[in-house]
C-alpha cells in the first residue's frame, strides 16, 4: 500500500521516521487534590511536515484536512500564521523544518485540545517548541518553549483550561520529539504542588492509505470523541464538591485569536 504522499519533497531531517505519519495514541488525565480522579483513551494523531503536509487521494480527503482556521485563523496556512507567531516572539526559523503533532480535520470536524509544532533552523538543529493549546470556550494561546535536551520545559498558566483550576500556578512539561515512540507530559504545578498530570503515549505507523482507514475505522469521529469524554468527566467533578473557578474575562488573557 502507497503512503499517504506528501506535497512536494522535503530535506532529510528529523525526526527519523517515514512522514507523514500516524500515532496510535492513549491519552491519560490524572488529577490528584483536591480530589483523585483519573481517565483514558484512544484516539490517533498526525505528525506532519508542514512544508509537505499529506495530500490524500480524493475519496479520502474527508478523512484528514489540515487547515489554518483551525490553528492561527487570519493567516493562509498554518506555516505562515507560525512563522508570523515566532516572528512577533523574535525567532526566525530561516525556512527550517517544522513539524507538527495535531489532529486532523475528519468528515468537517476537529478538536485539538494541544497541537505540538518542533521547530527547527535550517541546520536542522531544534529551535524551540510551540505548544498550542485550545478549550472548550473557543479560545486559544500559544506557549514558545525553549525545551532543554530531554526536552523538558516550563510555561506559566496564562490559558483558562479547567473550571477546577484557576489560572495560576505553571506547567512542567516533557516534549522530546516523536520517533518510533511518542511520550509527552503535562503537569501542573501550583504551590509546590502537582495535582494534574496529563500524558500522551503513541506509537508511530507510516500514513498509508491503509493505515488511515485502519484509524478512523476503530476510532470514528476521534476527535469529537475526545472533547466529548473531557466534558462528561468535568460533570462528573461536580459532584464532588470542587469549587468552580470563574473564567476570566476573554481581553485579559494574552495570545488569544479566534
Amino acid at each position: 500500500m502507497d503512503r499517504v504522499a506528501p506535497a512536494a519533497p522535503t530535506p532529510p531531517a528529523l525526526p527519523s521516521v517515514a512522514l507523514p505519519a500516524l500515532y496510535d495514541c492513549v491519552v491519560s488525565h490524572a488529577r490528584t487534590a483536591p480530589v483523585r480522579h483519573s481517565f483514558r483513551h484512544l484516539t490517533y494523531m498526525w505528525l506532519v511536515d508542514l512544508d509537505a503536509l499529506p495530500r490524500l487521494p480524493r475519496p479520502l480527503r474527508p478523512l484528514a484536512r489540515f487547515d489554518a482556521r483551525d490553528h492561527f485563523a487570519a493567516a493562509p496556512t498554518i506555516r505562515a500564521g507560525l512563522d508570523a507567531y515566532l516572528s512577533s516572539r523574535g525567532v526566525h526559523l530561516d525556512g527550517g523544518r517544522v513539524l507538527m503533532l495535531a489532529h486532523a480535520r475528519i468528515l468537517g470536524y476537529v478538536s485539538n485540545p494541544l497541537t505540538l509544532y518542533w521547530c527547527h533552523d535550517r541546520a536542522g538543529t531544534l529551535v524551540c517548541v510551540v505548544a498550542e493549546v485550545h478549550h472548550a470556550y473557543g479560545q486559544r494561546h500559544c506557549h514558545l518553549l525553549r525545551t532543554d535536551g530531554a526536552g523538558r520545559a516550563g510555561a506559566p498558566e496564562e490559558l483558562y483550561v479547567s473550571p477546577f483550576f484557576p489560572v495560576d500556578g505553571r506547567h512542567l512539561v516533557r516534549l522530546p520529539e516523536p520517533r518510533e515512540r511518542l511520550g509527552i507530559t503535562v503537569q501542573l504545578e501550583r504551590a509546590g504542588q502537582r495535582p494534574f498530570t496529563a500524558t500522551l503515549h503513541g506509537h508511530h505507523r507510516p500514513a498509508t492509505t491503509l493505515a488511515l482507514l485502519r484509524a478512523v475505522a476503530r476510532r470514528p469521529w476521534s476527535t469529537a470523541v475526545v472533547r466529548a469524554r473531557i466534558r462528561r468527566h468535568a460533570v462528573r467533578l461536580l459532584p464532588r464538591g470542587l469549587p468552580v473557578q470563574p473564567r476570566p474575562d476573554r481581553a485579559l488573557q494574552e495570545g488569544l485569536s479566534s
